[in-house]
């Protein structure tokens, strides 16, 4: 499928979702069904019911939007309000550039974004629920609850004792952006990380009023995919967060997409030199698409700072030191990651991103580490563009994610490993970024990352593991409640044996690290010190 294709076929699917697009209203009247109405702390909210599921779309977490004064500002708490409100309708997809591969970018965007959605089943609960609350990716600068794909309809009525939320967050130049070096910086200390800290308010709201749907406060997963995975990685480093959740799912990201305080800066001031602008009041002057325009050239060089205030510098030192160790994390990607970008922007826009990343970051490398690089793609066979794809694969994603279940292991904490390995039909796309995401949702007629649907019994087995590890800290699955009739013990990653699952279309089954060979321990581990957003 060519880029033009894609394009033009979600093109036609986004006029099928704006047509069915709303905007919750004020309910004044008094009429409305009791039955699916919720009472929060800012407000009760009326949802809709199909099938016994009921959603509630587009709740403000905020008591402010960041809008006007509160653009580059920390997230306002919400206040007590005894209004009703419709929460029918997604809200706005937080500021971005329409992108081809992620569908939240064609709804309706704006800066006023800080909404989230809730699925709960119609039942009346014995006991209180566990909470999932997703958390998507885009690369920090794209994506969006709106996406088909998170509509959790499906999941909910497969797995009706879980309640599952999704949520949004500030996204690129509005929600990473370093300001405080500028003159009038010293109001905005934040702005760097306040995507971060979108997600941290929408984890309070939901612990303060998870009860009203069912569900528990203190047993809540925070899951994600891709910078939605690195931030929920992330997350566990803030200091008070842990009151928030218990357990963590990392789909294909990790600490490794994230910057430094230097790096940050420099792109600041890229945007600044292509606004014409010095200042945070000239900044301010600037609308919001301009804004996006600017940001887009540094393509994907937005992410969380480590700016040792609010993250730490080290992240992983910060593991493996025990910062997380009473939160259970399950982590894991794709076979073949980087054959995403392969597959969507074809080789010769692959071969001119792999020689970009390698400028930014690869040339700046001392000598002993471009030799290990230099080894490591010389031994790859195939096609010249295979070695830099294989390079990714290790550099974002295989090593940073045995980093981190090695120092979570250190740390005293609990870590386990999946590897997922069915292979798409789309030319290049493998078992590429994403390909997971039909059989975590089920939608098995989302196939728009893997061109055919997956096995339906084993997309029932993952999520069963999933919720499992929800419920109890443990994603292991006994014959009694496996979806394909066979038990999965699945072993807690350790320092000696280094057990991973590995989650075969038609094979699940626990195996060595070294009999899988997921990393270079030799030649790429050793490089995950310099994170490689």
């Amino acid at each position: 499928m060519s880029g033009l294709e894609s394009s033009l076929s979600l093109k036609e699917e986004t006029a099928r979702m704006q047509a069915l697009y709303g905007e919750n209203k004020k309910i004044t009247d008094g009429n409305y069904d009791k039955s699916l109405a919720v009472k929060c702390i800012n407000g009760t909210f009326v949802g809709k019911k199909t099938d016994n599921v009921i959603a509630y779309k587009g709740i403000p977490f905020v008591g402010k939007q960041p809008v006007g004064e509160y653009r580059w500002k920390a997230p306002v708490d919400c206040v007590p309000d005894d209004g009703v409100y419709e929460a029918y309708y997604n809200a706005k997809t937080p500021s971005q550039l329409e992108s081809v591969v992620e569908r939240g970018s064609f709804f309706y965007r704006g800066e006023d974004c800080l909404y989230l959605n809730v699925w709960k089943s119609d039942e009346t609960p014995a006991k209180k629920k566990p909470v999932m609350v997703y958390i998507h990716g885009g690369g920090f600068v794209n994506g969006g609850t709106a996406d088909p794909m998170f509509d959790c309809h499906n999941l909910v009525k497969e797995n009706p004792d879980v309640v599952v939320f999704t949520v949004a967050y500030r996204l690129g130049i509005f929600g990473f952006f370093h300001i405080s070096h500028l003159p009038d910086g010293g109001d905005y200390l934040d702005a760097q990380n306040l995507g971060t800290m979108d997600q941290i308010m929408a984890l309070k709201w939901v612990h303060e009023n998870i009860e009203a749907f069912g569900g528990d406060p203190d047993n809540v997963t925070i899951f994600g995919e891709s910078a939605g995975a690195a931030s929920v990685t992330l997350l566990p480093l803030v200091k008070g967060s842990h009151q928030y959740f218990k357990r963590l799912i990392a789909e294909s990201g990790s600490p490794a997409l994230t910057r430094s305080t230097e790096e940050a800066i420099a792109c600041t001031d890229e945007i600044m030199n292509t606004l014409g602008c010095g200042t945070i009041a000239e900044l301010q002057k600037v609308d919001e698409e301009q804004l996006v325009m600017a940001a887009a050239a540094l393509g994907l060089r937005i992410a969380p700072e480590r700016d040792g205030n609010y993250l730490p510098v080290d992240l992983y030192e910060a593991y493996a030191n025990g910062a997380v160790k009473d939160v259970e994390i399950l982590l894991g990607c794709n076979k073949d990651e980087a054959n995403w970008l392969i597959h969507f922007s074809g080789v010769d826009g692959f071969r001119m991103w792999a020689a970009d990343r390698k400028a930014w970051k690869i040339s700046k490398l001392p000598d002993q580490e471009k030799k290990l690089i230099e080894s490591f793609c010389a031994d790859v066979k195939g096609e010249d563009y295979e070695s830099d794809r294989h390079l990714y694969d290790q550099l974002w994603f295989k090593a940073p994610m045995i980093r981190l279940a090695e120092d979570q292991t250190k740390g005293g904490g609990k870590a386990y490993i999946y590897y997922f390995t069915p292979e798409s039909s789309l030319p290049y796309m493998k078992c590429g970024h994403e390909t997971e995401l039909a059989s975590v949702f089920n939608h098995p007629e989302e196939t728009f990352f893997t061109g055919r649907a997956f096995d339906e019994t084993f997309g029932k087995t993952m999520r069963k593991m999933w919720f499992q590890f929800a419920k109890t800290g443990d994603p292991s699955l006994s014959a009694d409640i496996s979806p394909d009739g066979k038990p999965h013990e699945w072993p807690l990653y350790d320092l000696e044996d280094k057990k991973v699952m590995v989650l075969d279309e038609f094979d699940i089954h626990p195996e060595k690290e070294s009999q899988v060979g997921i990393v270079d321990w030799e030649r790429t581990y050793s490089l995950t010190k310099y994170y490689w957003l």
